[in-house]
């Protein structure tokens, strides 16, 4: 969701990102690299931290030739042939986990949260070669027009291993509160909600940086969505409230170094703009709402903008999220429609 962060406040002390094959120097011993991915949001950032004798990775981008063949450069190439000894996965997404079991198999070890790895190896070995029905009953209940559920029923859908390295046995748990040394600084472990479960976060003790992932963006705010594992969960209330717990924390000189767009300052400002963009948007849901609608009549109101084939899993998911919290909240009430779709209503 796109919600306008370049107000006074927000500065990027770097105009540009790294081109490919290449690193930026972030700070002594912390570097910056970018990877593709195939899709609208076109990159993910990794941060390089040196370790004297070896690397510690955070985030690792997805599993394709391309990324791969990337790193192998970067690693003979600015990274001076040193080993990767360590990745720190942030959270179990993709395009921040995907490589990091190749890393494993030449001998690093993965860091992430307990929740991020049983997610992520869970849905590495859960391959379909067509939506389960649980999907499609998902799909139903947010009123996807029948015509797109009869082609997306016969589909190939995304399966997890199509972008994530095989993960083998054995990882190192990291927890809310340790302390993790790295590049030459103490790094304090601060967990988000809401986009990811348990999205590593972290804050050095030593300097002004932090590793922000995709709980703190610029420019854009992580989708919030709800999926058919889950189908009525509450992102929005664990987004609002993590916000909230981590603008106790937040500095204005702080250097955030995020899983997207460019690094920031200015990052209490920033926290008060994504949950005010959240908030507007559950007041416009609710308004909109004074008439009976399914989820799928909520996308322009909500978005802004029209929602194409390309952005329509996205939109259903997020929109389904401000549903479901709305909700929770009691500001509305559901029921369904006769062909299974929920009619969602303002009290």
């Amino acid at each position: 969701m796109m919600d306008g962060s370049d107000a006074a406040g927000i500065r990027h002390p770097f105009a540009d990102p790294p081109e490919e094959d290449c690193v930026t120097q972030i700070a002594e011993g912390v570097f910056w690299a970018r990877l593709p991915l195939p899709m609208a949001l076109d990159h993910v950032n990794v941060y390089i931290l040196d370790e004297g004798d070896s690397w510690t990775v955070f985030d690792s981008g997805f599993d394709t030739a391309r990324a791969r063949g990337i790193w192998v450069k970067l690693l003979a190439g600015p990274l001076r042939g040193k080993q990767v000894g360590r990745v720190i996965v942030s959270h179990h997404h993709p395009d921040h986990i995907g490589l990091a079991g190749w890393f494993q198999a030449r001998g690093s070890e993965l860091w992430t949260t307990q929740t991020a790895w049983l997610f992520a190896r869970m849905l590495t070995l859960d391959i379909q070669d067509s939506p389960p029905p649980e999907m499609l009953a998902f799909w139903r209940r947010a009123a996807m027009p029948p015509e797109m559920l009869a082609v997306r029923a016969l589909e190939r859908p995304f399966n997890f291993c199509d972008t994530v390295a095989p993960l083998p046995l054995g990882y190192r748990n990291v927890r809310e509160g340790d302390v993790i040394r790295a590049g030459g600084r103490d790094w304090d472990v601060r967990l988000g909600q809401g986009h990811a479960p348990d999205q590593i976060t972290l804050w050095s003790r030593d300097c002004n940086l932090v590793l922000g992932a995709d709980q703190l963006l610029p420019g854009i705010s992580p989708v919030l969505g709800v999926y058919a594992t889950e189908p009525e969960a509450d992102p929005v209330a664990d987004w609002l409230a993590s916000c909230a717990r981590l603008q106790e924390f937040a500095r204005p000189d702080h250097l955030v170094l995020p899983g997207h767009k460019l690094p920031f300052t200015g990052l209490p400002l920033r926290l008060r703009q994504k949950t005010d963009n959240h908030l507007g948007a559950l007041r416009r849901l609710e308004a909109h709402l004074a008439t009976p609608r399914v989820a799928t009549d909520c996308f322009e109101m909500l978005f802004k903008r029209r929602v194409t084939e390309a952005t329509f899993g996205m939109a259903l998911v997020e929109t389904v999220a401000h549903l479901n919290h709305l909700y929770a909240k009691g500001r509305v009430r559901r029921w369904l429609r006769d062909d299974g779709a929920w009619l969602w209503q303002a009290h």
